[in-house]
């Protein structure tokens, strides 16, 4: 049995606008929970501070593990429970960092163990100092945005045959943006206003295909990071991985959309552009989906059954996922027609 019809014929191009609007909806919520709550909620990683996960054998009340917390030191610290209910595990964080010791260890299981009246059992211990974790935020940053950047380049290359004016164009904003960090501008900022450059070069040079796969990888990655500010989970090293993971996966469904486009518009040449694009996506439609659902049902039984310490890694890649598959469709197509109609 067929999954999706050969001769399948959905107007996707024509619902271009609406699809627009919610993109751009989303766009907005996300952007503006990132400014009322200052940015994403930083972890260990990038915040500094000091992490450690312990377990009970039955449910403990946040009230004595915080007693306990005092004794040594660490009342200030907030304390969540983490995983399942029926594991017993709980997270105390510290924006302290602490030298840790084995003597610390024990010091606190003891006072856990005391406080709460069971045995209390060290599962890890982690500490990050400010200024390590503010050189990871910004290496995090710049590690995307360069992911982005050399990725017009083969786009650029491989699509539209501009190898030498891509590259000239990526290694002036690389240079630009190194000479913009050595002053104190801040990182955020500077790669924000880096990638609308990035876009506005891409237009007047006409690098339409890298265009039109930057602007969907931007959207996939805003719309997962606003999630995360949304639904208030933690920003750590393991999501910089996601989000790279998910702009390596958005980009490899664009470039099937965006290859086939290419293909019917050297068969079709008298055919409308819309009308190309539109074919183009209905021909890869099936393998989009089940290549999207494949992949969701790895990062779900992730999600459900890989426990707490990938957990909001799977979220991403869930989210990320969902949003690659629709900006493939549309965002990254339908951009490629404004742009020509801009231009005609």
């Amino acid at each position: 049995m067929q999954f999706i019809k050969p001769d399948i014929n959905i107007d996707f191009i024509g619902k271009r606008k609406i699809a627009f609007v919610v993109s751009l909806m989303i766009i907005i919520i996300s952007i503006g929970s990132l400014i009322a709550k200052s940015g994403p909620k930083y972890g260990v990683d990038f915040a500094g501070g000091t992490l450690i996960q312990i377990k009970f054998n039955e449910p403990a009340e946040i009230k004595d593990i915080k007693t306990g917390l005092n004794v040594v030191g660490l009342g200030k610290s907030s304390v969540q429970s983490f995983g399942s209910q029926d594991v017993n595990e709980y997270l105390i964080r510290t924006n302290t960092p602490i030298t840790t010791s084995e003597g610390f260890t024990i010091d606190v299981q003891e006072a856990l163990t005391s406080s709460t009246g069971q045995k209390a059992e060290i599962r890890r211990v982690e500490m990050v100092g400010p200024q390590v974790g503010q050189d990871l935020r910004e290496k995090a940053l710049f590690a995307m945005f360069y992911a982005l950047l050399f990725i017009t380049i083969y786009i650029s290359g491989r699509f539209e045959l501009k190898w030498i004016l891509s590259g000239i164009v990526a290694a002036v904003l690389i240079g630009a943006v190194y000479v913009l960090s050595l002053f104190d501008v801040s990182i955020p900022i500077l790669i924000a206003a880096a990638l609308v450059v990035a876009l506005f070069v891409f237009w007047i040079f006409e690098l339409k295909y890298a265009m039109g796969a930057i602007v969907a990888l931007i959207h996939d990655v805003v719309i997962t990071v606003g999630i995360f500010s949304l639904s208030d989970k933690e920003f750590t090293l393991p999501i910089i991985a996601a989000l790279l993971t998910i702009i390596g996966y958005s980009l490899n469904d664009t470039i099937i959309v965006f290859d086939r486009i290419r293909e019917n518009l050297k068969k079709f040449n008298r055919q409308a552009l819309d009308t190309n694009i539109n074919k183009s996506i209905n021909e890869t439609l099936s393998r989009t989906i089940l290549t999207s659902l494949t992949t969701l049902a790895v990062v779900i039984c992730l999600f459900l059954l890989g426990g707490g310490i990938i957990h909001d890694f799977a979220f991403a890649l869930i989210i990320g996922i969902m949003a690659g598959t629709y900006s493939s469709v549309f965002v990254a197509s339908p951009i490629l027609l404004a742009w020509h109609r801009s231009k005609s």
